[in-house]
C-alpha cells in the first residue's frame, strides 16, 4: 500500500473543529449515565474541605472526564487532554484539562477514594440491570480474587515498596504498587470487576481479603446472582479467614493451599490407585489407542479444618499431580502435586477444571496493563486509589457496551473494545439544529457499532443528569 498523492510539508494542517477522535464515547457515556453514574458520583462522594479553593467543584463532571478518558486509552492524567481537541467539546460538556483533573485528584483522601470505590460497586449493579451483563448469574457466578505487583521508578510515590514479582519464570523483587482486584463471571460472560483496592507493594497477597471477599459476594447477589456462588483463588488466598468468610455467606470456595506439614500428610495418604487422569477441554488425544497425550492426575480426600470459635467443617482437598519434566528419563514417575481445598458437590475432574479456569482474572489483569495501569499516575497514594476506582468504572463500562454490541464484542478484550467501538472517528454536523455524526464508510465493526448506538441513544429509562 502506498500513497495515492504527492503530499508536502504543508499538507498537513490540524484545523478541523468538526472531528470528533472518539465518537463511541457518545452511546458509552450514555449508557453510563443511563445506569446513573453522574447521580451515583453526587450522592456518595462528598469533598467538603479542599487545599485548592475549588479544586474539588463539580465531582461528577470531573470524574467523568477521567473515567472518558480513560476509555479512550489514558493511561495518566496528562492522556485526558485528547477529550479537550477538535469537536469532542462541543458534542460534550464539562470537558475538564488535565492540569483540573490533576488537582481535583489530589484533594482525594483514603475515604474519599472509599467513597468511590461505592460509586463503582453502585454502577456495577445498575449496569447489571440494565444489560445483559452476566448471562446465567441465576444458576452459577464465579468470583476470582488475585493481586497484582505494577512497577515504579521513583522514590517519591506514596505506598510504594518492594513487593515479590515473577517474570520469566524468576522470583524477584520490585518497587510498586499491589492492586487487589476480584471479578465476577459465568460459563459464557466475560469477567467484570466487583472490588478493587490499592496497597503498597510489599502488601502480602491475600492482605485484607475476608473484607474484600465479602464485599464482593454482596455485590455479586446485588447484580443477580441468587444461586451458586463460587470464590476461586490462588495459594495467597487460602487462608483460615478467606474459607471462614465464605461459609459464613454461603458460598463455595475452591482456593489453592500450600504445602505445609498436614497438607503433605494428606497427599501422601492418597492411595495411587485413586488417582484418575483429567480430561481439559481442547486436550489431545493419541489417535491410535484413544488415550490421552497427558499425564495429568487428579484424586481426593478428606480435610479437616478449623475455623476458630470453635467451628469446624470437613473440605475435599483435591490433587492435581503431572510428571515432573526436569526428571524426564527418571526410573520411576516424579511427581509435583498442586492441592486445592473446595466444598462444591462437583466431581473430581470438573472440581479440578472448574478451579484451573480461575485464570480468567488474568485478562482482567491484561486489560488493566494494557489500560489504565501502564502507569501509577500520581505521586499521592490517595489520588491513586481515586485513579483505580475510575479505571474499574471504565472496564466495566466497556464490558456493558460490548456486551450491547453483540457478537464477540461481548467477551472482546478491552484493547479491541476501544479500537472498534470508542475511537471511532466522526464528523459533527448540527443542521438545523439535528446532530449528526458522519462517521467513516466501510467501517469494519459497523454492524456492532450501531447495534451499541440503537441500544443506547433514546433508551426510554434513562437516569436524569445530576444537576
Amino acid at each position: 500500500m502506498h500513497s495515492s498523492y504527492r503530499f508536502t510539508a504543508e499538507s498537513a494542517v490540524f484545523d478541523e473543529q468538526n472531528l470528533v477522535s472518539s465518537a463511541g464515547l457518545v452511546p458509552v457515556l450514555e449508557l453510563a449515565e443511563q445506569a446513573g453514574l453522574s447521580r451515583l458520583i453526587d450522592t456518595h462522594v462528598d469533598l467538603p474541605s479542599t487545599r485548592v479553593r475549588s479544586g474539588a467543584v463539580n465531582p461528577p463532571g470531573k470524574l467523568t472526564s477521567i473515567i472518558a478518558g480513560i476509555m479512550c486509552g489514558a493511561d495518566s492524567i496528562d492522556d485526558a487532554n485528547v477529550l479537550r481537541a477538535g469537536g469532542t467539546p462541543r458534542v460534550f460538556n464539562e470537558v475538564y484539562a488535565p492540569s483540573t483533573l490533576g488537582i481535583f485528584l489530589r484533594e482525594f483522601t483514603f475515604g474519599h477514594a472509599n467513597q468511590l470505590a461505592a460509586v463503582a460497586r453502585a454502577h456495577l449493579v445498575a449496569l447489571a440491570a440494565r444489560v445483559p451483563l452476566l448471562p446465567g448469574i441465576e444458576q452459577r457466578a464465579f468470583l476470582d480474587i488475585d493481586s497484582l505487583l505494577r512497577p515504579v521508578y521513583g522514590t517519591a510515590k506514596q505506598g510504594a515498596s518492594f513487593g515479590h514479582a515473577k517474570i520469566a519464570g524468576r522470583a524477584l523483587l520490585r518497587r510498586g504498587l499491589s492492586p487487589q482486584i476480584t471479578t465476577i463471571s459465568t460459563a459464557t460472560a466475560a469477567p467484570v470487576i466487583a472490588q478493587a483496592r490499592l496497597r503498597s507493594g510489599k502488601s502480602g497477597s491475600g492482605r485484607a481479603a475476608a473484607s474484600q471477599v465479602t464485599q464482593a459476594i454482596t455485590t455479586a447477589r446485588a447484580c443477580g446472582a441468587s444461586g451458586t456462588i463460587m470464590l476461586r483463588g490462588d495459594s495467597a488466598f487460602g487462608s483460615k479467614t478467606v474459607i471462614a468468610a465464605c461459609v459464613g455467606h454461603g458460598v463455595e470456595f475452591s482456593l489453592s493451599m500450600a504445602r505445609h506439614r498436614a497438607i503433605t500428610t494428606a497427599i501422601n495418604a492418597i492411595d495411587e490407585s485413586v488417582y484418575t487422569p483429567v480430561h481439559y477441554p481442547g486436550a489431545v488425544t493419541d489417535p491410535d489407542t484413544g488415550a490421552l497425550i497427558s499425564d495429568a492426575e487428579v484424586a481426593e480426600t478428606p480435610y479437616p479444618l478449623q475455623l476458630g470459635r470453635g467451628k469446624k467443617i470437613t473440605a475435599r482437598l483435591v490433587v492435581r499431580r503431572v510428571k515432573d519434566a526436569r526428571y524426564p528419563d527418571a526410573l520411576f514417575p516424579v511427581w509435583r502435586y498442586h492441592p486445592f481445598l473446595t466444598n462444591s458437590d462437583l466431581t473430581t475432574t470438573e472440581a479440578d477444571i472448574t478451579h484451573r479456569r480461575h485464570a480468567i482474572i488474568e485478562t482482567t489483569f491484561a486489560d488493566l496493563i494494557d489500560g489504565p495501569l501502564a502507569h501509577i499516575p500520581s505521586g499521592l497514594f490517595s489520588a491513586n486509589c481515586a485513579w483505580l476506582a475510575c479505571a474499574v468504572i471504565a472496564h466495566n463500562l466497556l464490558r456493558a457496551a460490548g456486551t450491547l454490541a453483540g457478537g464477540d464484542a461481548a467477551v472482546a478484550r478491552g484493547a479491541t473494545l476501544r479500537r472498534d467501538l470508542v475511537n471511532v472517528p466522526a464528523r459533527f454536523a448540527a443542521p438545523a439544529r439535528k446532530p449528526t455524526l458522519h462517521l467513516p464508510t466501510h467501517w469494519p465493526r459497523q454492524t456492532q457499532w450501531k447495534t451499541l448506538w440503537n441500544n443506547t441513544i433514546g433508551y426510554p429509562t434513562a437516569q436524569p443528569r445530576a444537576a
